[in-house]
């Protein structure tokens, strides 16, 4: 059967990835899982594609899990529950893993519900812009789940430890505006123009230096990980590295001639 739950389309250098179950709020069941693992492996290894553009299809990202299967699977007893719920989850954390590793940049266009995965999702893109429109909970708790997503993982790098015990523990429902000011997005915009300004900035980074913006990505991902003096020795190979590829060349000779480099 064909599984349409994540539309993957590339324009531009750009691969979208849409969630795409509406009428469910986008919430993530099983066919969903499967796909977004399918499309975040196709758009890491996609020649074609420069930078990654994640959006929900609809008037919302993603409402989190779906809450329907998770009450089917309470007639199984615990000792087959437990084992399905971590291959589940494994599933789940392949597309987080795979989009954190990604040296292509990645873009979340959100609104509407962003919540449980959906939230985890947002925070495993690189940049992050919200439709004024746009509500956050972790909510996990409030039906006595521990998070996923490696939601754990972001949200103290991206908030603090206190702001992340806050948003984990309480499960409290925060606005577009509450989101910017506590930087887990980087912009807020009208509605309408979600897509169309989202669009715009995963352009603008799959116009720019394939292997400098992935040195980037990969040594920002290690700085909590490493001690100054490896942070720094891993930013002179990667500095030398791109010193030797063409698009520096390409950069250099764009700021001499007063025009825009052409990566």
């Amino acid at each position: 059967m064909h599984n349409d739950t994540v539309l993957y389309e590339v324009r531009d250098r750009v691969a979208r990835l849409t969630l795409n179950r509406p009428k469910s709020l986008n919430a993530l069941n099983l066919d969903m899982i499967e796909a977004l693992r399918v499309a975040t492996a196709r758009a890491e290894v996609d020649p074609e594609v420069r930078a990654i553009l994640v959006a929900g299809a609809g008037e919302h990202f993603m409402a989190g899990g779906d809450l329907k299967w998770f009450r089917e699977q309470l007639a199984l007893p615990p000792q087959e529950r437990q084992p399905l719920f971590e291959r589940t989850i494994s599933d789940v954390h392949q597309t987080t893993q795979q989009l954190r590793r990604c040296g292509k940049p990645v873009v979340a266009a959100v609104r509407g519900a962003v919540a449980g995965f959906g939230l985890s999702l947002m925070l495993a893109a690189d940049l992050a812009l919200a439709a004024d429109d746009a509500y956050f909970t972790l909510a996990y708790c409030n039906i006595a789940l521990s998070p996923d997503g490696g939601a754990t993982w972001s949200l103290p790098r991206t908030v603090g430890m206190k702001r992340a015990a806050e948003i984990a523990l309480l499960g409290d429902r925060f606005d577009a505006r509450q989101a910017l000011d506590w930087g887990l997005v980087n912009r807020v915009v009208a509605g309408d123009e979600l897509l169309p300004q989202a669009e715009k900035l995963a352009a603008r980074l799959a116009a720019g230096p394939a292997e400098a913006l992935a040195g980037t990505k990969r040594l920002l991902n290690a700085a909590f990980e490493t001690t100054l003096a490896e942070q720094l020795h891993a930013e002179q190979r990667a500095f030398a590295a791109c010193g030797v590829n063409p698009d520096f060349a390409e950069g250099l000779a764009a700021f001499f001639e007063k025009r825009p480099a052409r990566f």
